[in-house]
């Protein structure tokens, strides 16, 4: 009984995300044991969504690969249910309709229609397509789970012990850490000038979006100290992980982040469908400063990067039938990956600067001092688990180059388990969501702030610093 006290969620999630980056570095030695992980592809043909991550197992069919994932990752978490008290049993169970269903609301979130930007249109031989990419299949899991947590109490009730979507996206965040290292080292190859602008940019940013987005929910919805630091960090950050962050490091109620991330979720949707076509028209004589646009704007990292390659195949597509000027491909796409590489490297940063401030002004009773334990012991660990991941991998693959590529394939299989984690997270989220309590905690007033931020001063204040770092930076020339 003392380990279970001793245990808590954020713990085993840090375990939990721990033992998955382990796994995956076996890619090291020359052992693929996370590539029979399911892949799901962009799809018309029903055939075609779920393929093995690796090509190791090439052979291995779809539902084969499905059914395998399901095994493992039901085994896996059940035994970290066990330590922590809860009943196996009930879980396995309820966690199998919740696996199944989440993975068939990813997959229609692949859908060709619904997720192939403009640049594969023809690829899947369409003149159109929402251009959402599979994160659509977020917003699919999101809105189905909001269906069954509002109106089937009683399906809702029998899940009850799988959900647990905390623990889903921090094991998610901790796997997280490695894919930004790998892509870190990539960006350390890429120009001088793009990153050091990319950084002076989101530091700028980010400490005016965070202040001014608190202020306002402070000032004028009158949210308390617990809704406004993860409202602000959610909107300011990267959406998801930066709430759930913010939400450990200040000992929020659980529903906070989660309220938070669900609406991150809906208005990244919204502004991939039109930023990047804004950026198109306006903006196509400055390309670069649309792309760090895209970054500074979109506020979840496969959003962000679907929206910066989007922008990046209109602007090239405009200046070539404006100018008969050709801009070689990925620099857009690049500043806006740059952009938000630093950004998501900043959540650890923030998580512990707000632990410090937590435990310094505002939790701290009158002639208490701060101690630095309590600091620590507030900060969340699975934060600590997505920073040493990606130290680690960014200490591998700089100063190894050779080992770039080994690096890219141990977070292929690790970064398809995210995703996973990922879409259990909304899926979950949404069946917790019970709309009368929401709205009773002021999901409406949330709401209203994240307009009222995002039209009023987010995308423009981005655009403003996106203008004058990337300003007359130009891509290449083919």
């Amino acid at each position: 009984m003392a380990e279970r006290r001793w245990l808590t969620e954020d713990k085993l999630a840090l375990i939990m995300g721990m033992i998955l980056f382990c796994l995956g570095m076996l890619n090291f030695i020359g052992v693929d044991v996370l590539g029979w992980c399911v892949n799901t592809k962009i799809w018309m043909d029903p055939g075609a969504i779920f393929v093995p991550t690796s090509e190791v197992y090439k052979n291995l069919p779809g539902y084969v690969s499905l059914l395998i994932t399901y095994v493992f990752i039901t085994a896996f978490l059940s035994v970290g249910v066990k330590f922590l008290g809860g009943d196996v049993i009930k879980f396995a169970k309820s966690f199998t309709v919740v696996f199944f269903v989440s993975m068939a609301c990813w997959a229609a979130g692949h859908y060709a229609v619904i997720a192939a930007t403009p640049d594969k249109l023809e690829q899947f031989h369409l003149t159109w397509a929402m251009g959402l990419t599979g994160e659509a299949g977020f917003i699919v899991a999101l809105v189905l789970g909001i269906l069954v947590g509002n109106f089937m109490p009683g399906l809702s009730e029998e899940l009850k012990e799988a959900l647990r979507p905390e623990m889903y996206i921090k094991i998610a965040i901790v796997i997280l850490g490695a894919e930004l290292g790998v892509k870190a080292v990539d960006a350390l190859g890429l120009a001088s000038a793009v990153i050091f602008r990319g950084l002076c940019a989101i530091v700028e940013a980010y400490l005016i979006y965070w202040a001014l987005v608190y202020y306002i929910s402070r000032k004028y919805f009158k949210f308390s100290k617990e809704w406004s630091a993860p409202l602000a960090s959610g909107i300011s950050i990267c959406g998801v992980s930066a709430a759930i962050a913010t939400g450990g490091s200040i000992r929020a109620r659980p529903i906070v982040p989660i309220m938070v991330s669900s609406l991150v979720v809906v208005f990244t949707c919204i502004e991939m469908l039109v930023l990047p076509f804004v950026a198109q028209w306006w903006l196509s004589g400055e390309p670069m400063v649309a792309g760090a646009w895209m970054g500074l704007a979109v506020k979840s990292d496969g959003g962000a990067v679907a929206s910066g390659a989007i922008t990046d195949a209109l602007i090239r597509a405009k200046v070539l039938a404006d100018t008969g000027v050709q801009y070689q491909s990925g620099w857009i796409t690049m500043a806006t990956t740059t952009i938000k590489i630093f950004i998501d490297v900043f959540i650890g940063i923030w998580a512990f600067i707000l632990a410090m401030v937590w435990c310094t002004f505002i939790d701290c009773k009158p002639g208490q001092r701060m101690k630095f334990s309590e600091v620590l012991d507030r900060f969340p660990r699975f934060v600590g688990g997505y920073v040493i991941t990606f130290v680690i991998m960014l200490l591998i693959c700089a100063l190894h180059p050779d080992m770039v590529k080994m690096g890219k394939a141990v977070i292929a299989g690790t970064g398809k388990f995210r995703g996973i984690f990922f879409v259990l997270t909304f899926f979950t989220i949404g069946v917790v969501s019970n709309f009368k309590k929401l709205w009773a905690e002021g999901i409406g007033k949330l709401a209203a702030v994240y307009v009222v931020c995002l039209a009023g001063f987010i995308i423009w204040i981005g655009l403003f610093i996106s203008w004058l770092f990337f300003h007359g930076v130009t891509p290449p020339v083919v």
